[in-house]
């Protein structure tokens, strides 16, 4: 059988340039590829990449779901060990906070280009606190 590894996540905006900075910014990682259309980034360490590519006709998704309102496929979940300050510094670099926050140790954020993810401290209850659905 052929090897399959995951190599990461593919966000489309109409920017990805100004994409790749801010999750530069948030996360910390290093912007290790960029050409006219997409830029990737890579953690410090590992193997997964977050890459963004130019969608000229991107349509931000609406969360919570709205009927006939472009749906959400998929969001990104970061754990953090403060999450004010996670907050905080995502608000300063240009996220704006979802109106519908799931649960206390979970905050919905939506990047520059509308994409929906979350910043999660560990409750301490064995799940990851991330999954941004619930209600």
């Amino acid at each position: 059988m052929a090897r399959h590894d995951w190599w990461g996540v593919v966000l489309e905006a109409p920017d990805p340039h100004a994409l790749a900075r801010f999750y530069s910014e948030l996360l910390g990682w290093e912007i290790a590829k960029e050409d006219a259309d997409e830029a990737a980034l890579t953690p410090p360490e590992g193997v997964a990449y977050l890459a963004i590519q130019r969608a000229d006709d991107y349509v931000p998704p609406v969360w919570p779901a709205r009927e006939g309102a472009q749906r959400i496929t998929m969001h990104l979940d970061f754990e953090v060990t403060d999450l004010g300050a996670a907050v905080a510094h995502a608000l300063h670099l240009g996220a704006r906070e979802a109106d519908h926050q799931p649960q206390d140790n979970v905050r919905v954020l939506l990047d520059p280009a509308g994409h929906p993810f979350c910043l999660y401290a560990d409750s301490g209850d064995g799940g990851d606190g991330g999954d941004g659905e619930d209600e």
